[in-house]
């Protein structure tokens, strides 16, 4: 690949990138997987985060905001730390990395496909470049959203 085709470069025009969803696996113990899915959205207005929301079967959805940097390094090489964090497995038939998240409340290890979430990633860096998330920014909306925080009232 030659230097100017980066798949981190934005293109001249941003295209829309569609949900992902993925089926994975809930490690619940050591033997004992739960498949489930996992939608993963990008918001070319909020780049540096994805959001994953994981389905369940019965009962409401859960909701992390993941840093787009920590996924993508995360599906060749260690990635993360404290709450979320992300590594590839041991290879194998077909490639999958580890997510594991963490809070006071619990703790959770997924294994899901590497491919269709590498190409995923691929495609919202060619709407948004790694240079570029962080232009335009309106930081107090952003924390607010990432915080899950009501928008302060207008005066």
């Amino acid at each position: 690949m030659r230097r100017d085709q980066s798949p981190l470069r934005a293109r001249s025009a941003p295209e829309f990138v569609p949900s992902l969803l993925l089926d994975l696996d809930q490690m619940l113990d050591e033997f004992t997987r739960l498949p489930m899915r996992a939608k993963f959205r990008f918001d070319p207005d909020m780049p540096a985060v994805i959001t994953v929301e994981f389905l369940a079967e019965r009962g409401p959805s859960l909701i992390w905001h993941i840093g787009r940097e920590l996924l993508h390094r995360g599906v060749t090489s260690m990635s993360g730390c404290g709450d979320v964090r992300m590594w590839p497995a041991l290879p194998g038939e077909r490639p999958t990395s580890w997510l594991l998240l963490e809070s006071e409340e619990m703790e959770a290890l997924f294994e899901l496909p590497t491919a269709p979430l590498a190409e995923w990633l691929d495609a919202t860096y060619r709407t948004v470049s790694a240079e570029a998330e962080m232009d335009g920014l309106n930081w107090d909306g952003f924390l607010r959203e990432l915080l899950d925080e009501p928008a302060a009232p207008s005066e």
